[in-house]
């Protein structure tokens, strides 16, 4: 192409041709190769656009402006603006960067571009080099919102869902398109909460993954305003009380369990049934009384009723007791025997009258 197509785009003729050309060499072509004024291109870059902030954006800080100057100088958006020089036309490349495509490299041309402004620094000084900057970077300027203070489109999707409390996106490869040395990427992004899906392409995955981003920012912020209780969470059931005829709002609580049998003890009815009660545990005062008084007369009773067994057993001589067995076994034997069981008890009797009298 004709250096002169690319000095009107630009905005500046070069007195001295030789820079022109140097500035457009890779270093695939040649020795003298645009390194050297890409170095010097990048510092004159960096401070008019520096002035350019400065002078638009009076109430930003020094933190803000560094930022979006970043934003501003960096590969992608030199990129952008070689693609609108449409630069590939005019670089001089070796033949293997020809082969593989480097006229459309994005590095390759933010390089040049560079290197093209520092040529013109060296050509006619800092106020050219000035002009041509400002002159490419106004269109630029206007697009740039100072809100956003210079971040990319996944940078802004990212923190605006974060604000949102939904989940991050999801980047997939979909398919890739054009030969080897010009391929173009085909990225799907995903908000699966606000089921979004949206698709970007670009000269490289990074470059597809921003383009998706921005559409997808733009997406879920229309997604939101059509339905902005969305992302909020679903508040819990409450439930009505009347309580003396007023009316009160208040959680759901949980089951009440069922009250306690007469004399047991609320935790021993909260444990259950089966639930044996914790050795030492005190019963009430109001009960304690009745069942052990009771107990105690009966066990008393008892204890009485065997006392007056035992008392006359050891009272009753043994000579009636022998007569009563011997009287028991009387069925089966003679009466001779019967005579003699009987006669036993009599002759024994003075016997033990005389034992009492002694």
């Amino acid at each position: 192409m004709d250096p002169q197509l690319l000095q009107h785009r630009l905005g500046h003729n070069f007195k001295d041709a030789s820079l022109l050309q140097q500035a457009l060499t890779h270093r695939s072509h040649s020795a003298l190769h645009n390194e050297r004024l890409e170095f010097l291109g990048d510092s004159v870059l960096n401070c008019v656009v520096a002035s350019l902030l400065f002078d638009r954006y009076e109430k930003i800080d020094e933190g803000d402006l560094s930022r979006l100057r970043a934003n501003l100088v960096k590969q992608q958006s030199l990129y952008e603006i070689a693609q609108r020089l449409e630069l590939s036309q005019f670089l001089r490349l070796g033949e293997g960067e020809l082969k593989s495509g480097g006229f459309r490299r994005p590095s390759i041309l933010a390089d040049t571009l560079e290197a093209l402004f520092g040529a013109i620094f060296l050509d006619s000084g800092f106020d050219a080099a000035c002009a041509v900057i400002r002159a490419l970077y106004l269109p630029v300027l206007e697009h740039v919102d100072p809100r956003t203070l210079g971040k990319d489109a996944k940078t802004l999707l990212q923190e605006f869902l974060q604000g949102k409390k939904i989940p991050l996106p999801q980047y997939n490869v979909i398919a890739t398109h054009g030969a080897a040395h010009n391929q173009e990427f085909e990225i799907e992004c995903l908000v699966p909460k606000l089921e979004i899906q949206v698709f970007g392409t670009g000269g490289s995955r990074r470059a597809g993954e921003q383009a998706a981003a921005k559409l997808a920012l733009e997406a879920v912020q229309q997604a939101l305003v059509k339905t902005p209780s969305a992302s909020r969470k679903p508040r819990a059931r409450t439930t009505q009380l009347k309580l003396a005829g007023i009316a009160t709002i208040q959680p759901d609580a949980p089951e009440r369990a069922e009250p306690p049998a007469k004399g047991q003890r609320p935790d021993a009815a909260e444990r259950g049934a089966s639930a044996k009660p914790l050795k030492g545990d005190l019963l009430d005062k109001a009960e304690r009384p009745e069942k052990p008084e009771r107990v105690e007369k009966a066990e008393k009773a008892d204890k009485a009723d065997k006392g007056e067994k035992q008392d006359k057993a050891a009272k009753e001589p043994k000579d009636a007791k022998e007569a009563r067995h011997l009287a028991a076994r009387g069925d089966g034997k003679t009466g001779g025997d019967r005579n003699e069981a009987v006669a036993e008890p009599i002759s024994a009797a003075p016997a033990a009258t005389q034992s009492k009298t002694a």
